[in-house]
Order: structure tokens, then sequence, then C-alpha cells
């Protein structure tokens, strides 16, 4: 490959390691890439390159010593702004926390940096993350690599734009409804929703607590499941700032052990329509998996309506109930996509406490149900989304002459986060405009290790995704 700055992760390491290229030339690969792009895609919202290359320079010290740092020595990384990442802006996108500078590196970013990856810079997100779409009033639109006139998705649009396009080798975002999933599908790139819990959440802004320490989650993205394999690795494990941890020890399924799952699969929920680009996609992958030798089913889990409806009070009615307070006094500070939202949440059902207690007992009653009908079928195979990435500012779509809205498009993520299940998207196809296309491969909790075997079998068979044409 001549352009080093699309390689996988482990390979830049393996060149390092190599001496091949130093961790220096490395890193200004991607610095002069984010110079050239970023005008364009809108990706990154602060870069310090003099701190990335006194970084490099260090990891670059010490290779003659024979002290190589870590799984991920001299990679050039990036991190959703959201995150904090001392010395550097984790303003969520919000005026809100305009020319917020974090105090410490949140324990992710320190993993990473004993890992050995160079931080890049802060990518850009939707006003408090509350959107599908990457757009704010601190630092305006995220552009898609494969089509300006479309987004790359959201809440961690600014992460998959940089990823897919070669300005950042890998790098984290974070999921409450979808928020890594569907801009990986967006973009063609691969990521991860873990359990909650398995990666620590600590740091992150809004932060994870109460009902929403149930769905909200950090975690990997890259352009390859071996990369995202080794990320997890380096970020997976307790904190005590993390409400859910769990000191889970990592155990890789052997060959064997994923030839005897049975692997359900669905191409829609018989509720939100799919385009046809993403049913050829969810096809694909179970056909190839059978190749594979997996044992492939077709299977429909119940229980699927009554996850979105109790993730939308969850996300959507009690999340706008705490930001709307948020801006009382600065209403003009908020954004138009984020005013939209609190717009949607007010239309919703008024909650009380009684209500948000039966909601989440009704939560807990049917993740029990739903795990059960997952002993028989431990992988899930499903669309991420309804559509492949959408034109900047559309809500609705029309799918085999039915009405798609905003909120409903996502659903296919947005139960996982409510059932608390690890799941990651991976590129298998593309729509008739040459947009990238994911499929969804969902495991059951404190499982990832076999999802993203899973997913490492797919795209042996399948092939890793393509590069967008802005890249």
């Amino acid at each position: 490959m001549t352009d080093l700055t699309l390689a996988p992760a482990v390979e830049m390491t393996l060149h390092i390691r190599e001496k091949k290229i130093s961790p220096l030339e490395l890193a200004d690969l991607h610095l002069a890439k984010i110079e050239r792009l970023n005008p364009r895609l809108n990706a990154f919202v602060q870069v310090d390159p003099d701190s990335v290359r006194r970084r490099a320079r260090e990891a670059e010290a010490a290779l003659p010593t024979g002290s190589f740092l870590g799984a991920l020595h001299g990679v050039p990384v990036s991190i959703k702004s959201s995150i904090d990442v001392a010395a550097m802006r984790c303003e969520a996108g919000t005026r809100l926390r305009a020319g917020y500078i974090a105090s410490f590196d949140a324990p992710l970013v320190e993993r990473l940096r004993r890992a050995g990856a160079i931080i890049l810079g802060m990518t850009n997100t939707p006003e408090l993350l509350m959107a599908w779409e990457t757009d704010n009033l601190l630092y305006g639109r995220t552009n898609s690599p494969w089509d300006l006139q479309r987004t790359p998705g959201g809440s961690s649009g600014g992460e998959s734009a940089a990823i897919a396009s070669g300005m950042s080798a890998a790098g984290v975002g974070s999921d409450g409804g979808g928020s890594i999933r569907v801009p990986a599908h967006f973009t063609g790139i691969c990521g991860l929703k873990p359990t909650p819990g398995r990666i620590p959440c600590t740091g992150h802004f809004p932060p994870s607590g109460g009902p929403f320490a149930l769905l909200g989650v950090v975690g990997p993205m890259a352009r390859t499941v071996e990369d995202l394999k080794i990320l997890f690795e380096v970020l997976q494990g307790p904190d005590d700032g993390e409400t859910c941890a769990a000191p889970v020890p990592v155990r890789w399924p052997e060959e064997d052990e994923l030839k005897r799952l049975r692997i359900g699969y669905f191409e829609d929920d018989a509720r939100t329509p799919v385009t046809p680009e993403i049913r050829s996609a969810v096809r694909a992958a179970a056909e190839a998996l059978r190749r594979a030798g997996c044992r492939v089913e077709p299977f429909r889990p119940e229980g699927l309506e009554e996850a979105r409806l109790l993730w939308k009070k969850f996300f959507v009615k009690t999340g706008g109930m705490l930001i709307g307070s948020m801006f009382k006094g600065r209403e003009k500070d908020a954004s138009p996509i984020l005013k939209q939202f609190l717009d949607w949440s007010a239309a919703e059902p008024n909650l009380s406490g009684q209500n948000v207690i039966d909601a989440w007992i009704a939560r807990d009653v049917l993740r029990a149900r739903f795990l059960e009908q997952m002993r028989s079928y431990p992988i899930l195979l499903c669309p991420p989304a309804a559509i492949p990435a959408f034109r900047h500012g559309d809500r609705n779509w029309v799918i085999d002459g039915k009405t798609v809205g905003y909120l409903d498009a996502w659903s296919y993520t947005e139960w996982f986060n409510l059932l608390g299940n690890p799941a990651a998207v991976i590129p298998v196809g593309q729509s008739p405009e040459g947009l990238p296309v994911g499929v969804q491969i969902v495991g059951r909790p404190w499982e990832e290790e076999v999802v993203l075997s899973v997913a490492a079998v797919l795209e042996t068979e399948v092939g890793p995704g393509k590069t967008p044409p802005i890249h």
C-alpha cells in the first residue's frame, strides 16, 4: 500500500517495529493528511502538532533501547471530543462548555498512551451527542469522505470521518443509541459498542450515570476487525469511576467454538423497513458465515418493539428532561439539531418518578426474556440501520412505500443499548450510489470476544471495507 495512513494499525506497528518507518514519520504523514483533508471534512476540532511530534519522538527514542511500548507503539489515534484528554478541548459540541480544557486523561486515554498510541486530537460531535448527524454551533458540520453532501453519522461522526479518510488510524467513540455503530455503517469502517462497564466511561461528558449507565458506553472504532480486537484489549478492564464495571477476564474463543455457535439473522424487524441494499448486505453476511462453516439460521427475537419504546423513554424523554434544564436562561445557545431533539422529547408523554421506576423494571424483565432467547442464538446478525448515509438535514425517508422517521431509522441499534448487548458493525456491501453498507453482529453481555471473533470470520470472507473517494 502506497498510502500508509490507510493501512491497518497492526501494519503500522509492524513497520515501526521493523524500522521501515519511524513514529515521527508516521505522525507527520497523518498531520499532513489532516492539513489537506480537514478543511473539507471538518472531522477534527483540535489538533496539537507540537504535542503529537513530541510524543512521536519519545516513541522513536524508545526503539533503539528495545523498549517497545505496546501493541499500538507509534500509532496515531483520535478521540471523540466528549472524552477527557489532558490539555485538550472536551466540549461535546456545546456552547455551554465552550473553551473547556480537560485537566486529566480519561482512564481509556491513559491505557492508549501506555500501549504506545499517539493522540492526534479531538473530533467533532453533534451538540451534547444527541443526534445521528454531526453538526454544532461551535465547529459546524462534519462531512462524509464518501460524499460531502452526506453525513458521516453521529454522534461519533468526527471519528468515523477521520478514520475512514485516513486522517486517523483508529479512535474511540461513544454510543447511547447507535453513535458508534451508525457512523461506522455510514463510512465503511468497523466499530464496537461494548457491554456497559467493559470499557470505562470515566471522563466522558455527559457522564454515564443513573438510567444512562444502562445505555451509554465508549468503544473502539477502526478500519479493520483486527484493529478493533487490539483496541478492545487495550481499553477493556474495570475502573472505579465506571458505574457498571466488572472484572471480566479477556477470553478469545477457539475456532471450533465459533463453528458450534448458532447464529440467528433477520433482515428487518417487521416494523421499520430497510432499503434493498441493507437487506442484501445481511443476506450476504449470512451466506459468507455459512461458507466459513458457521451455523446460520433465520431468527428474529421477540421483544424488539418493546425495547424500542423503552429506549425512547430513557434516551429521548429522560435525556430531554436533563438537557433541557441545562439551557434555562441560555436557550439561544442550543443548536438547531439539539432544539429538534428537545422538541421530540417534549412531545413524548411526561414521566413521573413512578413511570421511570416502572420502565426500569420493565427493561430488566425484557432483558431477561431476551437473553433467554439468545441461549439458542448467542450471536444475532441484523441491519445497523434502515438506510445508508443520508444527506445533511434529511429527517425522513420512503422505503417500500412507507415513510420512515428519523428516530425509527436507528431502532436497529437502539434496542441493544437498552438491553446492554455488545454489538459490532463492519462493512459488507455498497448502495447503488456507491455508499458503504454495514451489518451488525450482536452478542450476549460480556462476550465481546465472541462478537469480534465472528466479525473477523465475516471480514475474512467479504474482505475489508473500501477506501472512500476523499482520502
